[in-house]
């Protein structure tokens, strides 16, 4: 059983989660720069981070909703956390003689904005927590 600080705070674990797959997936590209035929893959989750905001937060401002103007139209499909990233092969890089696409300065460039962007959600979860914090150290104070 855990806590729940904040709404913000579970999508920045997710967001975390997803950064730390998408690293993986990168260093696994890496590993594989000699291995023939080796196509790059990469993971795309901005559309299930998007989802996972909109459930958390109940925005749908950016959605259409579907109209029902009969009783007898079938009701939209309920959003569930089903949506997941989504895995692809990158293209747009030369293959090498060995059918290898594998492109290091491609991929040492996706790792470092990887990187950041994780160090950037990390900080957002201190901020996060350094709030929760001064909620309790305040309310302690009034006690």
């Amino acid at each position: 059983m855990s806590i729940e600080i904040s709404k913000t705070h579970s999508l920045l674990t997710k967001a975390m989660d997803y950064r730390v797959a998408r690293q993986d997936m990168i260093a696994s590209n890496i590993a594989n720069a000699d291995t023939p035929y080796y196509k790059p893959r990469d993971i795309s989750f901005e559309d299930a981070l998007i989802a996972q905001k909109n459930t958390l937060y109940q925005d749908n401002t950016h959605q259409l909703k579907m109209a029902r103007t009969n009783a007898n139209h079938l009701a939209p499909k309920e959003e569930t956390s089903d949506l997941k990233p989504t895995l692809f092969f990158r293209d747009g890089h030369m293959a090498r003689n060995d059918g290898n696409s594998v492109d290091i300065d491609v991929e040492t460039t996706e790792m470092s904005k990887n990187s950041i962007m994780f160090n950037a959600i990390v900080m957002a979860a201190k901020k996060d927590a350094g709030i929760f914090k001064s909620v309790i150290d305040a309310s302690a104070k009034v006690n």
